[in-house]
């Protein structure tokens, strides 16, 4: 007579229930469905920055001329904006692969109930899709920057550190992207992502220098997250750095902690409690 046993369930109390030190998986499972099927997505993503850049800072800007540039300097209309964009790329494609990405795997293929089924653990998953969009973020910044190059927008060997800072402008947009679409429940809710990126695309000091807002409308750009990316990379290109511009790498830094924590407590009471 056969004996039946309980099926197993997995220990979900302990470190070891987070984190199984094998995020790297994670990430390289989305790297490759990209690779094989959300490729020309992905690439199509990296041109539109270069398109803003070409028209209005190269077109728009031989009517405009010289801009002031942080420190007072006259600079390039291009030049000026290049920088932003660069954050801008960077920011764009890690959020659209922490979001749309993400919340696609939480509600329809169920891929993380699945891989929650083995050792790993919601550190595991968080930990490889931000790094996922990390990457994808990193690409895109790293094209723009090797435009910028080409087309002498930047104006100081400051410029070489642009890319640790997007970098880290990258890894704040992508943990706490995936920290909010993990509450996301509907389409619907997921407009509410392009309803607060694109003003804060146009407004955080992307195409105009800060004074030109009321100084109301400055106190609310100075708290979103690309104004501090911008002035980042801004003052990296253009060589006006300051011992001010760590401000903003810890700002990015506690972004990307707090997005991290919330992700991963939240993929736990989504899959585990």
């Amino acid at each position: 007579m056969s004996v039946q046993t309980a099926p197993t369930q997995r220990r979900v109390n302990g470190p070891s229930a987070l984190y199984a030190r094998n995020a790297r998986s994670v990430m390289l499972r989305g790297w490759r469905a990209t690779a094989s099927t959300n490729w020309l997505v992905m690439v199509s993503g990296f041109f539109e920055p270069i398109f803003y850049l070409l028209s209005m800072g190269i077109g728009l800007g031989a009517l405009v001329g010289d801009v002031e540039g942080p420190g007072g300097t006259e600079i390039p209309y291009a030049a000026f904006i290049a920088p932003a964009l660069l954050a801008v790329a960077a920011m764009n494609g890690a959020v659209y692969d922490s979001t749309w990405n993400v919340f696609f795997k939480i509600k329809f293929s169920k891929i993380y109930e699945g891989m929650l089924s083995t050792s790993l653990g919601p550190f595991d998953i968080a930990l490889g899709e931000i790094s996922l969009a990390l990457i994808r973020g990193a690409l895109y910044a790293f094209g723009f920057m090797v435009v910028m190059q080409v087309l002498g927008l930047n104006l100081s060997w400051w410029a070489l550190l642009a890319f640790p800072a997007v970098l880290l402008i990258a890894s704040g947009f992508a943990s706490f992207g995936m920290a909010v679409t993990s509450y996301m429940k509907t389409f619907q809710h997921m407009d509410w992502i392009n309803f607060i990126l694109m003003p804060m695309f146009l407004f955080s000091a992307t195409f105009f220098p800060l004074s030109v807002y009321p100084q109301s409308v400055q106190y609310v750009i100075q708290v979103l997250p690309l104004w501090h990316g911008v002035e980042l990379v801004r003052g990296l290109t253009t060589g006006a750095v300051e011992l001010g511009m760590l401000w903003h790498v810890l700002y990015f830094a506690v972004m990307s902690l707090v997005g991290i924590v919330f992700t991963t407590r939240r993929l736990r009471a989504l899959f585990l409690d």
